[in-house]
């Protein structure tokens, strides 16, 4: 087929249109030539993976390399579905000077096919988009080699490894282009789309989020957002597929690639929800959103996720208790950077809290600040203490003085006291001031507290240091012979203490 094709082709195929690089309307990059490597990038930073192969299929109707010109109207379509069959071929990119000229031949069908796309003004027939599902689908859906997975992002905001480019980009990107402009036709009927485009190609199109090519990923972030818009009965699906996506990274594999483009297009999602909220979005809030914060890696989407957290807010302000406690039971306790991540995320929620939502939570919330403000990491402490930076919270604070003083004011003081940064202890000045100009007679009165409870303290520990001082003594006049018990590594006992007192 490819010989009786070739012998059509002209010496020199034009390539108009599409020199260098140039941005179509939906925001997909093309590059100019399959050789060619990423912005920035020399050629040998490209590190190759293999493509899927899949099996040729034959091209019937029509000829395929009659330009789109010279068809009469009529006959469109069904050149259209002709030059479709001719791009379901798929070769292998991993030798680049391999079938070089029938690369190129595909490529240029691609090219008349999203033009055509672009100027079509009637509707597609059924089999054009049967075709044009199957072409997507052969070309796109594919496995991605383990070896490549098993370096993932999935081993936290620190990963350093270079993301890694697939050589058969020059033809998939063209494929995604054409899917995304096809999608987002007006001469596309959904009714009679959404049977092609149905439940088993979305999720082989999630399926592709896990690639390693970034480029890849954000082709698939806006054809996802596409689909989810175009076809409605499709989208409690969708939900549910990403929910099953994010439950998988969460609790089992702890390693996706996709993970933020999953969030950025669920923040438009989120953003359009109705009101009042179905309780199936406060589920996802609760049991998906909430537990993203766990994983390692929650730096690599934590921008995205906030944004998504704070949108849920803005449509119902009475769920910030519940996502500020929910954050709580997910903090950090040995990883500082995920702390000071977490401290930003709380800073932007308090932001958009209420007065009577911020009394259910107060308590427990600003225990575990005070707990930072004390932490030897001064970047922890640091970000605690900025929270004072923040209007609404000093707002907050100052209304509910009587409840937060008493919890902040000892942190404040032992950091004076001890603490080894100089930037924290200037900024724990600062707040201290701050808390006594509020409330003076508060602040004072919690000041005596901590006192008297230090003194109290000290009290405790002289009286501890002297009943072992008095054990010892004891234990010196009874020396240890034959086969006498001894009993190590014990606190002495009520009725031993009370005996040598």
């Amino acid at each position: 087929m490819w010989k009786q094709l070739l012998s059509k082709l002209p010496r020199k195929s034009s390539a108009s249109g599409d020199s260098g690089q140039c941005s179509n309307g939906a925001g997909i990059q093309r590059t100019a030539s399959c050789g060619s490597a990423p912005p920035a990038r020399p050629p040998s930073a490209i590190r190759r993976m293999s493509s899927a192969v899949f099996p040729s299929s034959v091209v019937a109707g029509i000829e395929p390399l009659v330009s789109f010109k010279d068809v009469p109207n009529s006959e469109k379509q069904n050149l259209f579905v002709s030059k479709l069959g001719l791009c379901c071929v798929v070769f292998d990119f991993s030798d680049p000077n391999k079938s070089s000229v029938e690369k190129d031949i595909k490529r240029q069908a691609l090219l008349d096919l999203i033009e055509f796309i672009e100027s079509n003004s009637s509707r597609f027939s059924e089999a054009a988009i049967a075709a044009c599902s199957r072409m997507c689908a052969i070309n796109l859906f594919r496995a991605f080699p383990p070896n490549c997975r098993s370096g993932s992002s999935g081993g936290g905001e620190g990963d350093e490894d270079e993301p890694m480019f697939d050589p058969a980009w020059c033809h998939l990107q063209l494929v995604y282009e054409l899917l995304l402009k096809f999608i987002g036709s007006s001469s596309l009927d959904a009714k009679i789309g959404k049977k092609h485009f149905d439940h088993s190609f979305i999720v082989k199109l999630l399926n592709l989020l896990d690639s390693e090519d970034p480029r890849e990923r954000d082709c698939l972030k806006t054809i996802l957002h596409r689909i989810y818009g175009k076809f409605m009965v499709h989208r409690p699906f969708i939900r549910k597929a990403v929910s099953n996506i994010f439950y998988q990274f969460v609790f089992e594999t702890d390693r996706h690639n996709g993970i933020a483009e999953l969030l950025e297009v669920f923040g438009s999602v989120i953003s359009g929800f109705a009101l009042p909220l179905k309780e199936e979005h406060k589920i996802f809030l609760w049991r998906v959103l909430i537990p993203l914060h766990k994983p390692k890696s929650v730096g690599l989407y934590l921008q995205q996720l906030t944004y998504c957290v704070t949108q849920f807010l803005e449509k119902d302000p009475k769920l910030a208790n519940s996502v500020i406690i929910g954050l709580l039971r997910y903090w950090p306790i040995t990883n500082c950077q995920k702390e000071v991540m977490f401290l930003s995320e709380i800073e932007e929620i308090l932001e958009s809290t209420s007065q009577a939502e911020f009394q259910k939570c107060m308590v427990p919330l600003f225990r575990r600040i005070a707990h930072c403000i004390t932490s030897s990491h001064f970047q922890v402490a640091e970000r605690a203490l900025f929270v004072w930076n923040n209007d609404h919270i000093i707002s907050l604070i100052a209304q509910n003085r009587q409840v937060i003083m008493p919890l902040v004011v000892p942190a404040l003081e032992q950091n004076i006291q001890s603490h080894w940064n100089q930037a924290v202890l200037n900024l724990t000045v600062n707040v201290k001031k701050m808390l006594s100009e509020m409330d003076e007679a508060l602040f004072s009165s919690c000041l005596a507290k901590y006192k008297e409870d230090e003194e109290k303290q000290e009290s405790l520990e002289a009286k501890r240091k002297l009943t072992w001082e008095k054990l010892e003594s004891a234990a010196a006049f009874q020396p240890v012979t034959g086969h006498t018990a001894v009993l190590v590594g014990h606190q002495p006992s009520a009725n031993m203490i009370a005996t040598l007192i």
